[in-house]
């Protein structure tokens, strides 16, 4: 029976360099979106975590938010064993460019890609 300490157990980074950059890529422009959400009268974020730290500490808590989910996302594929890590990692990325480009859109055309269905 071998013992393993948590010093000798080594995390493995979630999928491959350029899957985390393109995450981090996409995830830097959504976060340029947000912040820009917060300074155009036309635009506004949805997500109350964001809301809720951007009233605490302004564009600041914009970021925090950000850095926080993106921390979430790289915990998570640190935890998963592969295929899973690469997987979750990928559907993230995936999510994140689409809201980013929808974001962008928005911030440019002042109409979203994809609108809310309202009956």
């Amino acid at each position: 029976m071998t013992i393993t300490s948590a010093s000798e157990r080594r995390l493995d980074r979630p999928g491959t360099s350029g899957l985390r950059a393109t995450f981090f890529g996409v995830w830097f422009v959504d976060l340029v979106a947000t912040v820009l959400f917060f300074t155009v009268p036309y635009a506004y974020e949805l997500n109350p975590v964001t809301v809720f730290l951007y009233d605490l500490f302004g564009l600041a808590g914009v970021v925090l938010a950000a850095l926080i989910y993106a921390g979430f996302v790289i915990g998570i594929g640190y935890v998963l064993s592969r295929p899973l890590d690469v997987g979750f990692v990928v559907s993230v990325v995936v999510l994140y460019a689409l809201f980013a480009s929808n974001n962008v859109v928005l911030l440019v055309s002042r109409e979203p890609l994809l609108a809310p269905i309202v009956p």
